[in-house]
């Protein structure tokens, strides 16, 4: 058995528990995490005394803030390929995760980006609170959606989840469940009382039913009409083609909100952008998760050599002077076959695959 108490593996009445145990960190997500949960995932799969998964993050801030971008930016710098190995396991964990036999109930309280995404939003039993603030903001650090991102963004009603994927917007509660990254909202006051009845309730409920019981309709943050409200705009911008067209569709609508999207985009990584979005088309004519997660890997395999990667985590995580000169720095000079890189074949023996 994996010994890492980063992440706290335990069995409490009828639940197998994962607790992610980096609270300083925002429960970054690190290879050792990720091979104990898929080792915990094994035990209780075949443990009739398991009847459902829980995975929730410890501290109060949140599930998980993704993966452990200081360690893939020294991999990067470096030149290593250590992030391959880290994303070979993690891709499969959330495949498997979304295949698991048994109900897997995430808690996404509180901050849940990136990897954080991976490990709940593919589970069958997805929880936001009051708190939540759900993201995929890779295009800010010179990266692309992954971890199943692009699959769960591409199928988001119309183009909602190409908004949030180009801008690495957070949502809340209501547009989480709007755009199917969850599909209950709980009170944080009623979570206790919740985790009890998962671990300890008698009268052999199934998991779904027992969050039923404690579920109710999500407010729209701040009582604003939220994602919703801006259906209309969105979808039209962001069905462009490019991120130039998009860009224009913006300014062009002359409301705020597409206005402050636009600056958003502006302050991104335009090779991320591009890929990103390429990605996210690319992903909505796949068949299956399985499929866009094998497509994610030779993305995020050419982003790990792309010098924007580095520079990207340099300038949010590392320096934090939040000023990270991209390369290259405008739109049109990002040529179509930096692009078409992200999707090239890796060759035998290197690429992801699932049965």
């Amino acid at each position: 058995m994996i010994e890492d108490d980063t992440v706290v593996i335990e069995t409490h009445g009828r639940a197998g528990v994962v607790t992610l145990n980096r609270p300083k960190a925002l429960n970054a997500l690190t290879h050792p995490m990720v091979l104990r949960i898929a080792e915990a995932l094994t035990a209780w799969e075949q443990d009739p005394a398991v009847d459902h998964v829980m995975i929730r993050g410890a501290g109060e801030r949140g599930l998980c803030a993704g993966g452990d971008i200081r360690a893939i930016h020294a991999d990067a710098k470096a030149g290593t390929t250590g992030s391959l190995d880290f994303w070979r396991d993690e891709y499969r964990l959330n495949a498997r995760i979304a295949r698991y036999p048994k109900p897997y109930v995430a808690f996404m309280d509180g901050i849940v980006m990136g990897g954080g995404v991976g490990l709940s939003a593919h589970g069958s039993v997805r929880i936001v609170t009051e708190r939540s603030r759900v993201a995929m903001p890779e295009t800010g650090i010179g990266f692309v959606p992954d971890v199943g991102g692009t699959y769960l963004l591409s199928r988001a009603p119309g183009e909602l989840g190409t908004h949030l994927a180009l801008t690495g917007a957070a949502v809340g509660a209501a547009d989480a469940l709007l755009c199917g990254l969850a599909d209950r909202y709980v009170p944080s006051d009623f979570l206790e009382e919740l985790v009890r009845d998962l671990t300890e309730g008698t009268d052999g409920a199934p998991a779904d039913k027992v969050v039923d019981r404690y579920a109710l309709p999500a407010p729209c943050s701040g009582g604003s009409g939220g994602l919703a409200a801006d259906r209309e705009w969105i979808d039209r911008c962001y069905a462009a083609d490019t991120v130039e067209e998009i860009h224009s569709r913006l300014l062009g609508t002359g409301l705020p909100a597409a206005r402050e999207a636009s600056e958003t985009l502006h302050a991104k990584s335009p090779t991320a952008l591009k890929a990103t979005l390429a990605a996210l088309r690319r992903a909505r004519a796949l068949d299956s998760l399985e499929r866009v997660l094998e497509q994610e890997y030779r993305v995020s395999s050419a982003a790990l050599s792309v010098p924007d990667l580095v520079e990207g985590i340099r300038a949010q995580v590392i320096d934090k002077d939040r000023r990270p000169r991209w390369s290259p720095a405008a739109l049109f000079q990002v040529r179509p076959a930096a692009v078409e890189r992200f999707f090239a074949p890796l060759g035998e023996g290197r690429e992801l695959t699932f049965p």
